[in-house]
């Protein structure tokens, strides 16, 4: 494994990591804010799912299909310049948008859609840039609660992000607020700029985009239980993010309620979120990280299932509330600890090939589902969406368990990486003796 910094750096990178978590927290929460705020204008203006569904399709899309050919890119290029330039390209595009807004007398959907993309595109190469960067910033052994605090900085962005965009939709004409991603992005790039990246050894190397892509694909199928984990994470996105797509509509049309309940949802799901990064943080060393992925499984299932039983009454959306923040709550022990073990799997200088490979097929079959979503929805009640990504998840949940590869992964990694400690503590008494 590649050096991470020692505790003995302890000032240091702790300094460094948390103005870096800072910069994403102030960029993260005004980006998302407008996001929501969009969500929410197509909501209002549209009614319809299959809008809904076709603004979430266009949010994954670049994730299937540029993930794979991101990863070498991310691995070879300067990563603090790769996060300034998408930060600046998201607010260039946000500033035209706010511009047609101000000029037209309503958004152009296709324009609305053109915004969405750009995001989703710029998001493509974020999120895994930040993903590979945090090995190289923080020890080792730190890493779980790191990923634990990283989730808290996302979920307090979804917490403060809807309920700021539901109270600045209701009194801010939206060609105004779409302007607060320029905002966004001058907090993001001007922290950046203090923040210390260490340079992994692939950093500069020539790319070759196919040969990196199927080295990526193959450093994966060879970890035979971090592949299986994959395939079945694809499965889960296929039957949950019809229902993810669905919420507006679930708490504006089912529930009859406004955007200031749609937001309500969110931050709760999101206070879930926080409450379980929290703890992660907070106690982020456990020996057998892959059960509380399975009991994630569990909760998730269970409470998104119930969620689309509920009637369509006041009561109901009470329910509906407390079942999503029970959802929210579960959320990070999948995504952060089963982030933490891909990290601790490969080395820094190839873990952006192949974090492209797996975000591409975590994603791959998000996009099928959703372009059923809409019509599906329409035809069935948007309802039933949420009872199928409730089965769904128990299903895929109990597969990951019957899988002894996977079931046993993090037991295996972790007595790896206890063995190369111990190696690596030899090799340093050897060279002080």
């Amino acid at each position: 494994m590649s050096k991470h910094p020692t505790t003995s750096d302890t000032i240091h990178w702790k300094k460094n990591f948390y103005l870096f978590l800072t910069g994403q927290f102030l960029s993260g929460i005004t980006s998302m804010a407008v996001q929501y705020s969009i969500i929410w204008y197509l909501t209002k203006t549209t009614g319809s799912a299959t809008v809904l569904s076709f603004a979430m399709l266009l949010g994954m899309l670049p994730m299937v299909l540029l993930s794979p050919f991101a990863g070498p890119l991310i691995d070879r290029w300067n990563k603090k310049v790769l996060l300034i330039v998408t930060d600046i390209i998201v607010a260039i595009f946000a500033l035209i948008l706010s511009i047609v807004g101000t000029i037209s007398a309503d958004f152009p959907l296709w324009l609305v859609f053109v915004s969405l993309l750009v995001r989703s595109v710029a998001q493509t190469f974020q999120m895994p840039t930040i993903q590979s960067i945090l090995p190289t910033m923080v020890p080792e052994d730190e890493l779980t609660k790191v990923n634990g605090q990283f989730s808290m900085v996302q979920s307090a962005n979804f917490i403060i992000a809807p309920a700021l965009g539901a109270v600045l939709y209701s009194i801010v004409p939206m060609n105004f607020l779409i302007l607060l991603d320029v905002l966004g992005a001058v907090f993001g790039v001007g922290l950046l700029l203090f923040v210390t990246i260490p340079k992994v050894t692939s950093e500069g190397e020539t790319i070759h985009l196919l040969a990196d892509t199927k080295f990526g694909f193959k450093r994966l199928f060879e970890n035979k239980g971090l592949w299986y984990i994959t395939i079945v994470g694809s499965i889960f996105m296929l039957l949950f993010m019809p229902a993810a797509s669905l919420y507006p509509l679930m708490t504006m049309n089912y529930f009859n309620g406004s955007v200031g309940q749609a937001g309500l949802v969110e931050v709760v799901y999101s206070v879930g979120m926080l409450i379980g990064g929290a703890v992660i943080g907070i106690f982020g060393k456990w020996k057998n990280r892959m059960t509380l992925i399975f009991w994630a499984y569990a909760v998730i299932g269970v409470s998104i299932g119930l969620s689309g039983l509920l009637p369509a009454t006041t009561k109901g959306f009470i329910y509906f509330v407390l079942l999503n923040s029970i959802a929210g709550f579960a959320t990070p022990y999948f995504n952060t600890l089963l982030m933490a073990m891909i990290q601790q799997s490969y080395d820094p200088n190839v873990l952006g090939r192949v974090l492209g490979v797996l975000n591409s097929l975590m994603s791959i079959t998000g996009p099928v589902g959703l372009i059923f979503a809409g019509p599906l929805a329409d035809r069935i009640g948007v309802e039933k969406m949420f009872v199928i990504a409730g089965i769904g998840a128990l299903m895929c949940g109990l597969i990951n368990f019957m899988i002894p590869v996977s079931r046993n992964y993090d037991k295996e990694l972790q007595k790896r990486l206890a063995k190369e400690k111990v190696e690596e503590d030899k090799e340093v008494r050897h060279v002080e003796s």
